[in-house]
């Protein structure tokens, strides 16, 4: 089978694997009081409903590719040289178990250190990215655009408050004073990954976070290198989701500006 093939043969997988967690989401959702779940740290949630349908995902990822790796949330957390695939089975929990409709499954394949393939599903919707490595990101079918320049005072920002890093309030609420000034307005939303699709797509033109792990952000993160979107730390050096604590990115002419700002509300973080 020509690389060509095996991609699309994958892509085909991990769509599949994201919509039956996604249907199994849809089943539980809204059916019990607001707030329900378990904490599994301050802030932190989780439930049967993300176990679960990590469970179903990895069982059908791996019989797609039985010699890669498996990094999740909630089950093992490996990786390899070769393939891995990285997995968020509900990013956006909190959401969901508020009974809030935004919410996703994010799902992306790696090879190495780069990623390779991602699928990021929003079952409320049924709103659908894809993304290959050199071959672009489509919205339920429809290629995105590469991204263009943008003004300041036209642009969206999202971003996602430091619910899990005390260390950083100050600076996010110093950053966001220099971002309302700026920018049209900002947006928390709380599933990052959806987030990264949105500046992919144009709907945020601009997002910064800390602390996001390597789950959240393992499919975005390609959709906007193949939208032409720069991202890094806020200190300018090449993200590594799996070492650095920082994400800043924008269309052209907003992440000059943007990453400018966290970098001097959040000091030396990186």
């Amino acid at each position: 089978m020509s690389y060509i093939a095996m991609h699309d043969t994958l892509l085909t997988t991990m769509v599949s694997a994201a919509k039956e967690a996604g249907a199994f989401q849809m089943s539980e959702f809204r059916r019990r009081e607001p707030g329900w779940g378990d904490a599994k740290a301050a802030h932190d949630f989780v439930s049967f409903v993300d176990i679960e349908s990590e469970g179903r995902i990895k069982s059908i990822l791996k019989a797609a590719l039985p010699d890669a790796a498996f990094y999740g949330e909630e089950t093992e957390k490996e990786r390899s040289p070769g393939y891995t695939w990285i997995v968020d089975p509900l990013d956006g929990t909190t959401n969901y178990l508020s009974g809030l409709d935004h919410f996703s499954v994010s799902i992306a394949l790696w090879k190495g250190e780069k990623p390779l393939l991602g699928v990021i599903y929003k079952p409320v919707t049924e709103e659908l990215f894809t993304a290959e490595a050199g071959q672009g990101v489509w919205r339920n079918g429809n290629r995105l655009p590469r991204s263009r320049t943008m003004v300041c005072g036209a642009a969206l920002i999202a971003t996602g408050t430091p619910y899990r890093s005390p260390d950083t309030v100050q600076s996010f609420y110093g950053a966001l004073d220099r971002v309302l000034k700026t920018f049209r307005d900002v947006r928390r939303w709380g599933s990052a990954a959806l987030d990264l699709c949105y500046v992919a797509a144009g709907f945020f033109q601009g997002f910064w976070e800390v602390d996001l792990q390597p789950y959240d952000v393992a499919a975005g993160l390609l959709m906007l290198e193949e939208t032409g979107i720069p991202y890094s730390t806020f200190q300018g050096t090449v993200y590594d989701p799996f070492k650095h604590r920082s994400l800043v990115t924008g269309w052209p002419g907003i992440y000059e500006t943007l990453s400018q700002q966290v970098a001097s509300a959040y000091g030396s973080l990186e």
